[in-house]
């Protein structure tokens, strides 16, 4: 998180139940009453404005925030510094785990191909130390999966349970936050419970990864690469801990900036740096160049989980997915027909200004979706601000994120079903795809912590 981020955004907001006090000229924002209804009661009230909310550290307790101190570099580079002493009970094996979303940023700003550019982005970091390098697309595929059957299961139950549908993804740790911390019971029975593709890569690299290096976790010190701030408080969730063993899932979460800027601080050469394929956690030789799941840049939930339901529950096979859009670009929809039969309506959600709209259709019963693809930042995950964001705090730089979306789309496609890899893992690591073990570790549970706070008044993004 950036010192000119916490610098600006100092005040509390009283964990985003209470009236945001940043200044009107640092969000441009409109200092108007609004009336609006909520829980069925009109309401007037200040505006909550939350345009660069989830980046700032108001609604942290001081215990995350001493958890967030050490996801930065200097955290890092501590721990390199540690190893380069060879004093061994201090020795740890560093793994990084790249996120897909983040190697466009690195291809843009290297003006490389991304295949050569993530070959560059690991020589680097093996460079300073890191002995692993892998990317997240196989734990994103796991979570795509697991979000299938149980997208499968609550459409199965949704008669007789009213939390089944619709079903929210849970992947974008900003919305999961703020469900949790103001929506609370209206939408967290809803969230898959899938964790998302960090947390799963999490328990790959310190379960399955360091049993096969021989390790004990707490002598890996996993590292992951993510274009989202929200990531880092992803990594400090109490259920991603094990107290046994002291050790995180994800010790620290850097963002793809926060790398870039180590480069420039270290004035590395591109030239100078070697050129390093991306290692395999299931350990086999090779070259293994960076892939991505189908969809748009945010791992494609909503397509996956779509063609998946209609073959399943109605014998369809969808091949080519097309969105409507609605609102704007970040509020589209999908709908699956037949014989002018509405079978399943699909959305994705980008943005808090969609989510809201979103938030109030459900608080009045009119969300006609089974399933709704969430997600915090506008334009999805391309556009998070740790990577994509502008020289003015808090814009996004809009020819980056397209190039950034062009150097995505390159990137061919490996369908998480026919995966070989993930097929070996759910028999080799999780015993089967049903077992005790694969629920455990590849599903976690949302709290509903709103009940504390008052009402959120009215919000505008």
């Amino acid at each position: 998180m950036s010192e000119v981020n916490k610098g600006k955004r100092k005040e509390k907001c009283e964990n985003c139940t209470k009236q945001c006090n940043k200044k009107q000229s640092e969000d441009d924002a409109d200092s108007r009453t609004e009336i609006d209804e909520v829980n069925g009661q009109v309401q007037e009230g200040p505006q909550l404005l939350l345009s660069a909310c989830l980046s700032c550290d108001g609604c942290l307790s001081e215990e995350e925030s001493l958890k967030i101190t050490q996801q930065s570099l200097e955290e890092v580079e501590r721990v390199l510094a540690l190893n380069k002493r060879c004093d061994v009970s201090k020795h740890k094996v560093l793994v990084a785990s790249v996120c897909p979303q983040s190697l466009p940023f690195f291809a843009v700003k290297f003006g490389l191909d991304i295949t050569e550019a993530t070959q560059k982005l690991c020589g680097f970091l093996k460079s300073l130390g890191v002995q692993y390098v892998f990317d997240t697309t196989l734990a994103a595929g796991f979570s795509i999966l697991e979000s299938q059957k149980e997208f499968i299961q609550r459409y199965r139950r949704r008669h007789h349970d009213s939390s089944a549908l619709p079903m929210f993804t849970s992947s974008c740790p900003g919305w999961i936050r703020y469900s949790e911390r103001v929506l609370g019971s209206l939408v967290t029975p809803h969230i898959c419970t899938a964790r998302s593709p960090q947390q799963i890569m999490g328990c790959l690299v310190k379960d399955y990864f360091s049993k096969q290096q021989k390790l004990s976790p707490e002598k890996v010190y996993h590292m992951l690469v993510a274009p989202c701030f929200d990531k880092k408080l992803e990594a400090v969730r109490e259920e991603f801990y094990n107290s046994l063993l002291e050790t995180r899932d994800v010790d620290c979460v850097l963002t793809s900036g926060e790398i870039y800027y180590l480069m420039e601080q270290r004035k590395v050469s591109l030239e100078e740096l070697d050129s390093v394929p991306l290692d395999h956690v299931l350990g086999e030789a090779g070259d293994l160049a960076p892939v991505r799941n189908e969809g748009r840049g945010s791992e494609g939930f909503l397509e996956h989980i779509f063609k998946h339901a209609a073959k399943e529950l109605f014998g369809l096979e969808v091949h080519e997915i097309t969105y409507k859009t609605l609102r704007n670009r970040d509020f589209q929809e999908v709908t699956l027909e037949r014989d002018g039969e509405t079978l399943l309506q699909f959305a994705a959600v980008y943005g808090f200004r969609n989510i809201q709209t979103l938030v109030h259709r459900m608080r009045k019963g009119r969300v006609p979706y089974q399933l709704v693809e969430v997600l915090s930042c506008p334009g999805g995950c391309l556009s998070g601000r740790g990577q994509a964001e502008s020289d003015v705090v808090g814009r996004v730089d809009k020819a980056l994120v397209q190039q950034m979306e062009e150097a995505y789309s390159s990137l061919p496609v490996c369908l998480p079903d026919v995966n070989p890899a993930l097929h070996t893992l759910y028999q080799d690591w999780l015993q089967g795809q049903d077992s005790p073990q694969a629920s455990t570790l590849l599903h976690t549970q949302y709290r509903n912590e709103s009940q504390v706070h008052t009402q959120p008044p009215h919000m505008q993004w």
